[in-house]
């Protein structure tokens, strides 16, 4: 009789769970804790991470560091209300060291071992505990020369040469410098500036941190990456190399010399015999293939292990036998976990064997650490945000360890996501994501949406993002159509290099291709399609304004380029535009890019409503890109609206600012679609 009872119960509370689950909305996407792993305990036993959370009425985030227990599960907070608190790690005792408000916080001593009034950034203690490699920004110049001290309220810049700005931060004669100090009761002392004098940066700018900087094992060696170039060589070039820094003699040594492209995430083996990178060929390819180089250190041999491998490597980590590495790769539309077996004559590249370890449809971001037969990384997919799992070796099967967003995702109605694969006008098979609005009925019709990824060359896989959420527009009645369309890495190095040059042509076919076809099923609703997209997705969205021959009804770009004449001589990291556009629009021979590509020739046959985004600190892709495609719709006499943030660059980062980018990303869709 109870038992009978005890399933009445359990029967009654199902629909009333299922009729209570919510939807997504953009006030909920912004309560959700954002996970960042820090490091793993070196007994393995524990996980340090942070978790980051924004507040409304302060219009700010506040980040808080947490530990694991990875068998247990039980979770503790270490940093106290009202400060920030990230960058966990070590002294040789195991006691833990972090980032408090910018100081350093020693957790046993219950002090900062920092001096007092000075930055400390990417805390990085060496595996003897005797020394703390750390980053701290450094005058070397002013870009307002002191030539006027009569007006001293002028506010102008003065410059000769480029890079003047980059990505969102004018060029202020500071620059990053790696520094070691040596441990003491007392705090850190000696405290020695490793490029000394010189201007350059190191972590590298504008994404550099803690993956420039790695002890050996011995604690004899810190190496560094830097690209030691300035004004426009710098603008031209991403030829980055490691520094082999030695603390007995304090000599320096590039290790990557005659390497052109970026040379970054040096890597020591356990056993002190080998560091590992990872490498692009050629210079000024900043989306080049990510191969994977290993020296031996004493002979100062080195050898690419990944010679024979057509994928691209992300990051990487040793095994604790040094006989394998763990990355992380795009690869078939997902970011996977992979095994690379190092044979034992490194001379013998060829004999390197990969393994993949992870093959469900998730990603696989970053990798935290290891613990015992595991590796300790974080996990999205489209429905789900970060979270920190732990990943069996040898099976690939994955076991979530932090649950912090569980509660949220719980009342939440979930998208249905699924693969197709289009027929492309060359007669290739390319993958794209369709993700479904929860409670998707197949008898209803549905419009939709086609995503257009950015980068050009950024993987679009099971990604979490927190401003193109397709939760959250599936959770508004839409169905989103997302391409890995021409010049996506996971696909081989051919199918990622076709778009440089070629930005206007088999990738905008590629697009096209994939509406067209996913259309074709009866629920969608083909008088009501969208295309939207930012960064290059929103020069893909201007251009197929021009050419998409009726097919979408609205259009929403995001910081896209819209005159590519324009934008080249007004962008900073020049590198990018030189190899993706095939050079300047001044060359004796123009690049199709200019002729046929650029979204501003094709303004006359625009004729659907668009929505343009820009921020006023992109200096990537400067506003006056998005104010040149307004002008020019208006002008046309094309519905259009312009939201402009002033303080946001590329990204949107500020919770006010992206509340109102998502409400306006919906307002116009129910306007226009």
């Amino acid at each position: 009789m109870i038992q009978k009872r005890a399933v009445h119960v359990i029967l009654f509370l199902i629909p009333v769970l299922l009729f209570s689950q919510k939807l997504m909305t953009p006030e909920l996407l912004w309560t959700l804790g954002r996970v960042n792993g820090e490091i793993v305990s070196k007994d393995g036993e524990r996980v340090y991470y942070t978790i980051t959370r924004y507040d409304l009425e302060k219009n700010k985030s506040s980040t808080q560091l947490y530990v694991t227990n990875i068998k247990s599960g039980e979770s503790i907070r270490i940093s106290e209300d009202g400060v920030n608190a990230d960058n966990a790690c070590f002294d040789s005792g195991g006691n833990l060291i972090y980032s408090k408000d910018g100081t350093v916080f020693h957790s046993l001593l219950r002090k900062s071992i920092g001096q007092s009034k000075e930055e400390y950034s990417n805390l990085l203690p060496s595996p003897n505990g005797q020394w703390m490699a750390f980053s701290r920004s450094v005058k070397f110049n002013t870009p307002k020369a002191d030539l006027y001290p009569n007006l001293s309220k002028s506010s102008a810049l003065i410059y000769d040469d480029l890079m003047f700005r980059h990505w969102n931060v004018w060029e202020d004669g500071y620059a990053n410098h790696v520094f070691i100090g040596r441990i003491s009761p007392d705090g850190i002392e000696q405290e020695k500036d490793l490029l000394y004098k010189e201007p350059y940066d190191s972590p590298t700018l504008p994404n550099g941190g803690l993956d420039d900087m790695n002890w050996s094992a011995d604690s004899k060696w810190l190496a560094y990456v830097s690209v030691k170039k300035m004004g426009k060589d710098y603008a031209v070039s991403t030829n980055s190399d490691i520094y082999l820094y030695e603390i007995a003699t304090g000599k320096t040594t590039n290790i990557t010399d005659g390497l052109k492209g970026y040379d970054k995430n040096p890597v020591f083996s356990p056993d002190g015999k080998f560091i590992a990178w990872t490498s692009m060929a050629r210079e000024g390819y900043e989306s080049d293939k990510n191969d994977v180089y290993i020296m031996d250190l004493q002979t100062r041999v080195r050898n690419k292990i990944t010679i024979d491998w057509d994928e691209t490597v992300n990051q990487l980590i040793w095994s604790k036998d040094s006989k394998f590495i763990y990355c992380n790769v795009p690869y078939r539309g997902l970011i996977q976990l992979f095994e690379i077996q190092i044979p034992s004559d490194l001379n013998k590249a060829h004999e390197t064997k990969f393994r993949q370890i992870t093959k469900s449809d998730h990603d696989y971001n970053n990798i935290i650490g290891l613990s015992g037969d595991y590796i300790i990384c974080t996990r999205t997919d489209m429905n789900h945000a970060s979270e920190i799992f732990q990943v069996n070796i040898s099976t690939g099967e994955d076991k979530q360890i932090t649950h912090v967003n569980s509660e949220i995702y719980n009342g939440i109605k979930m998208s249905k996501i699924e693969k197709q694969w289009i027929k492309t006008t060359d007669g290739k098979q390319m993958l794209s994501w369709v993700i479904y609005p929860p409670d998707f009925d197949s008898t209803k019709k549905y419009p939709t949406l086609l995503y257009c990824q950015g980068g050009p060359q950024s993987a679009l896989s099971q990604f979490y993002s927190f401003r193109w959420n397709f939760q959250l527009m599936a959770a508004n009645g839409y169905i989103i159509v997302a391409p890995n369309r021409r010049g996506m890495p996971g696909w081989g190095s051919a199918w990622n290099e076709e778009i440089s040059g070629d930005w206007g042509g088999q990738c905008m076919k590629d697009y096209l291709s994939a509406i067209d076809q996913v259309s074709a099923r009866p629920f969608v609703d083909k008088k009501r399609l969208g295309a939207v997209g930012a960064s290059f997705g929103g020069y893909s969205v201007y251009m197929l304004a021009g050419i998409h021959e009726g097919r979408f009804k609205s259009f929403i770009a995001h910081c896209g380029t819209f005159n590519l004449e324009s934008w080249y001589a007004s962008t900073e990291e020049l590198w990018f535009a030189n190899w993706d556009l095939k050079g300047s629009y001044w060359q004796k021979k123009l690049p199709k890019s200019y002729t046929q590509f650029s979204p501003h020739k094709w303004i006359n046959k625009w004729t659907a409503p668009i929505l343009i985004i820009q921020g006023g600190k992109d200096y990537r892709i400067p506003d006056t890109q998005a104010f040149e495609a307004f002008t020019a719709a208006r002008l046309h006499n094309i519905k259009s609206r312009l939201l402009y943030i002033p303080d946001e660059g590329h990204h949107i980062l500020k919770i006010q600012n992206g509340l109102v980018w998502q409400h306006e990303f919906f307002r116009w869709l129910q306007e226009t679609l």
